[in-house]
């Protein structure tokens, strides 16, 4: 662990002419989960058109040639599912080329379930074409026996084949391939309906019963879809939820209500009440436009140069490679939306490397795992949820932008003092010169992050966020040409590729989080919860927030970050909101820790993914992610006492609350790892802890108190160590 420097002559020359040009190789490469099939030849250019295709849609209609909105989010989910069932396959692949007897019955049993999913489809046409020549209505019984019954027997059937189906990485199975047929039929049944006057009748008597069959149908397809991008979490907790429909009306106190029929239901969930509402307005809009953004930065290899320059800036502070994680993260972090993603593509580099200086592998698991959590909550991307949060609560991206700036700096600087004393109490190193590359020659091609600066002018010069991130988008394949890694025509097709493959988990995720919220809003149930937390808030509101923050955590646990949210804002957020909470402010609370569910035990995906690559157990890890990540745990509490967190206030208060949070959290950080300017004994701990709290509760007299506290412990330990701890340079 020694950081003695070489005073050899020449010895700097020496290391300048040894240092690497770049650590980071590989960062922008694509992730290929295990259930995600890998085809050739011309299966691999047919799904590979489909996929530019889908990213090239949404490109075109958001920016050129607009679609009617519902009959634009339906497409947007329909081409998820089917680029979906032809990259996931629903059972683990089968390790031998050859179809055994019960895989050739099964390919059997597809094929003929591809007769009712035709039938299905081609009923679809039939509708449309007399809808065309002036039909008003079409008969009941048409839609029930001819095109409802044969739709979700196909769909169904092919669900529960597709489970059991195993087959080689490069096949397509014959039973999503009926799945994809049922999702066009899905989706064009219901565009020829909702471009009709018969729109007006969802959630009637008079509405179509074709409506709930496709609905349910759509439901089966959205579910099963979510099942094999994000696993069982969110659809058992999907279910839940459906089965509250019909189960409501027989549930005692305030989880009682009136009850929906099956065909009312359905015939209003596939409206903007639900599925296509506000999570899947935001995941057709701003997220898939984002998601492109982020492919053509992969595609250029800038996350390459995040990383690299994280390192050179960095990397020789003590335990450089924890600090570099921390600055990775953030930035990869805030733009992929996805914590336990961010954590593959990262982690696979520094995670190791943090290992080499010292860190135990559960540390360096949670470290990386607390780094690349945060970059869900750091501006101005801030993974997705952002971009939901401002279409419930009608406000300005930009704001929740700015409000979001001293929240993310007090959870990156806890993460980074956690790493720092902990590194100092350990005497850990830094990278030696010769590890890194240069920053000199970094910096020569910090032009790199322009396409990130264009974005945040771009959105405070007061253009649409569509506008923006397409501004951006296009500056990325502009500034590569200046990069060794030019983007020409088949690396831009590359990276419509590449979003499209992308976009499909999280659009899976959107569209399943709209059905919950659609159960939410249609039963009442998110109203009575609103209630119960009203009735908590009459005892103590500190008791009510409590309360809403388990409920977060309990929604977002085994849950991707956008759903986690999505749910919570429906279920707590309102409740918050009853109770005398500002929306924002409120809105940010579940917003928090829908994001710290992810490092929070016992479901944490982000320590999960970690300590797959570390090799440690996954429980240590999550339980000393969550240690590092703490302070994320406190903020949000913050918010309540103290507004001017979220930049509501005069600039002085703004000034003095940033202050001393900072200050706070530095304290809490030194609490934990009982280390400040030196070894801190138990009952320094407990004074600084006291300390911490003062200056995070954001209170004049309370911060005066802190800060004499901590400035007391400053001078205590400065003396004891005869003029200061002497302990490896931070850096």
């Amino acid at each position: 662990m020694n950081n003695t420097p070489d005073t050899r002559p020449g010895a700097s020359e020496e290391a300048v002419a040894k240092a690497p040009e770049t650590i980071a190789e590989g960062v922008d490469e694509e992730v290929i989960e295990s259930n995600r099939r890998l085809f050739s030849g011309w299966q691999w250019f047919l799904f590979g058109a489909m996929a530019i295709a889908y990213s090239s849609f949404h490109l075109i209609s958001l920016n050129v040639y607009p679609m009617e909105t519902w009959s634009f989010r339906i497409v947007h989910i329909c081409g998820a599912l089917i680029l979906g069932y032809a990259l996931y396959t629903g059972a683990r692949f089968s390790e031998s080329h050859e179809v055994s007897p019960a895989g050739r019955w099964l390919s059997i049993a597809s094929y003929a379930l591809m007769l009712p999913a035709l039938y299905a489809l081609f009923q679809v046409f039939q509708i449309n074409r007399a809808m065309n020549e002036g039909a008003l209505r079409i008969d009941a019984a048409i839609e029930t026996w001819h095109f409802g019954y044969p739709l979700i027997f196909a769909t169904a059937a092919a669900i529960v084949i597709s489970w059991f189906h195993r087959h080689s990485r490069e096949r397509l199975c014959p039973a999503d391939l009926v799945l994809m047929i049922s999702a066009i039929a899905s989706a064009g049944y219901l565009i020829i309906m909702f471009s009709s006057p018969m729109r007006a009748s969802t959630g009637t008597a008079f509405a179509p019963i074709g409506i709930s069959w496709a609905a349910i149908a759509g439901s089966l397809l959205i579910l099963e879809l979510t099942r094999r991008v994000t696993g069982l979490a969110l659809v058992v907790i999907s279910a839940i939820f459906l089965i509250y429909v019909f189960a409501g009306p027989y549930l005692p106190g305030f989880l009682g209500y009136p009850g929906l029929s099956l065909n009312r239901f359905f015939s209003q969930v596939y409206t903007d009440a639900g599925i296509l509402g506000p999570t899947t307005a935001v995941s057709s809009t701003y997220i898939i436009l984002f998601i492109i953004f982020a492919a053509f930065l992969q595609a250029s290899k800038v996350g390459d140069y995040f990383v690299n320059f994280a390192f050179a800036a960095a990397g020789r502070a003590r335990g450089g490679p924890a600090k570099v994680s921390i600055f990775a993260s953030g930035l990869m972090g805030m733009i992929n939306g996805t914590s336990a993603g961010n954590v593959v593509s990262t982690g696979s580099l520094t995670i190791p490397l943090m290992k080499k200086v010292g860190y135990p592998a559960r540390s360096a698991g949670a470290i990386e795992a607390a780094a690349s959590t945060g970059g869900q909550i750091m501006p101005p991307i801030m993974g997705a949820g952002a971009f939901i949060m401002a279409e419930i609560t009608g406000i300005p991206y930009t704001e929740i932008a700015v409000a979001a700036l001293i929240p993310a700096i007090l959870y990156f600087a806890s993460v980074y003092f956690m790493v720092d004393f902990e590194a100092a109490r350990k005497g850990m190193r830094g990278m030696r010169k010769d590890e890194i590359p240069l920053f000199s020659k970094l910096v020569k091609q910090v032009y790199l992050f322009t396409p990130i600066i264009i974005l945040i002018a771009a959105l405070f010069m007061g253009y649409s966020v569509i506008r923006a991130g397409t501004l951006a988008t296009a500056s990325a394949a502009v500034v590569s040409w200046f990069s060794p890694n030019k983007m020409g025509i088949a690396a831009i097709l590359t990276a419509l590729r590449l979003a499209g493959t992308m976009s499909i988990q999280i659009i899976a995720v959107c569209a399943c989080a709209g059905l919950i919220v659609g159960v939410i809003s249609l039963t009442g149930v998110g109203a009575r919860f609103s209630s119960l937390l009203l009735g908590l808030a009459g005892v103590s509101q500190l008791l009510a927030l409590i309360f809403a923050m388990c409920i977060s955590i309990l929604l977002g646990m085994g849950m991707p970050t956008t759903a986690a949210y999505a749910v919570a804002a429906s279920v707590v957020a309102p409740g918050l909101i009853n109770i005398g909470i500002q929306p924002l402010v409120a809105h940010f609370f579940v917003f928090y820790f829908a994001v710290v569910s992810a490092i929070t035990p016992p479901v944490a995906l982000a320590s999960y993914a970690a300590a797959g690559i570390s090799g440690a157990n996954a429980m240590q890890t999550s339980v000393t992610s969550f240690k590092i990540g703490l302070a994320a745990f406190i903020v949000p509490f913050m918010f309540f006492y103290s507004p001017a967190m979220l930049m509501e206030g005069t600039w002085v208060q703004i000034l003095r609350v940033g202050v001393t949070a900072t200050l706070g959290i530095v304290l809490l950080a030194a609490t934990v790892q009982a280390w400040f300017f030196g070894p801190v004994k138990a009952w320094m701990r407990v004074v600084m802890m006291i300390g911490a709290m003062f200056m995070i509760y954001g209170g004049i007299y309370t911060d005066i108190a802190g800060l004499a506290i901590g400035g007391g412990l400053f001078l205590l330990q400065r003396r004891s160590s005869g003029g200061g701890a002497k302990t490896v340079p931070s850096g």
